[in-house]
């Protein structure tokens, strides 16, 4: 008695990596308005929901067609429209007060608009106990005390506590700082 098997091929399954590259196709066709967002949308679930690399394919084939000169020149035109942005910052915090870190102690430095805090800032954007600064050996710790309107460092959100150190800029609400060290202490 003989038996015969079938062989079955499936496709091989798409990659992630296969994946990312068609949705950066579509992201980049989308913002040099080369597609509608209904279009970006509908081809973004498609992308999604592909099962074979043809199908891939077939979402992209009309993106393409720039190649590498129309990607680098775009990522030159996105990179020289940063600029702006990231020369504010840089002659900002040039300008910015400086918040000298306190010498480490036992308790924290509360820092909010409420008269009890270790640093008052009466500014409507800064919530009554809005953060704390807390020493750990010679690192500091800043937390966000879930205020309302939040607190950033060197322009990034705070979420729950983060490192800083001498140089950092640092927000509570609308009011920005650039966090100094103390003089060291002279020798006894």
């Amino acid at each position: 008695m003989t038996s015969s098997f079938e062989h079955s091929t499936y496709p091989a399954r798409l990659s992630d990596a296969q994946r990312d590259r068609v949705l950066g196709v579509l992201r980049d066709g989308a913002a040099q308005g080369r597609l509608s967002h209904d279009t970006f949308l509908r081809r973004m679930e498609l992308a999604l929901a592909a099962r074979r690399s043809e199908e891939l394919y077939a979402l992209t084939a009309d993106l393409e067609s720039g190649g590498r000169l129309s990607r680098g020149l775009f990522r030159v035109v996105g990179g020289v429209s940063a600029f702006p942005a990231r020369l504010r910052r840089a002659w900002q915090s040039e300008r910015l007060p400086k918040l000298l870190l306190p010498a480490p102690g036992p308790h924290p430095l509360h820092i909010g608009r409420d008269p009890g805090n270790g640093l008052r800032l009466s500014h409507e954007t800064v919530s009554r106990r809005h953060a704390e600064l807390t020493a750990h050996g010679s690192r500091w710790i800043l937390r966000d005390l879930g205020s309302t309107n939040g607190t950033c460092v060197n322009g990034q959100r705070v979420i729950g506590a983060v490192p800083v150190r001498d140089g950092d800029q640092v927000s509570f609400g609308r009011m920005a700082f650039l966090l100094s060290a103390p003089p060291p202490a002279p020798p006894a």
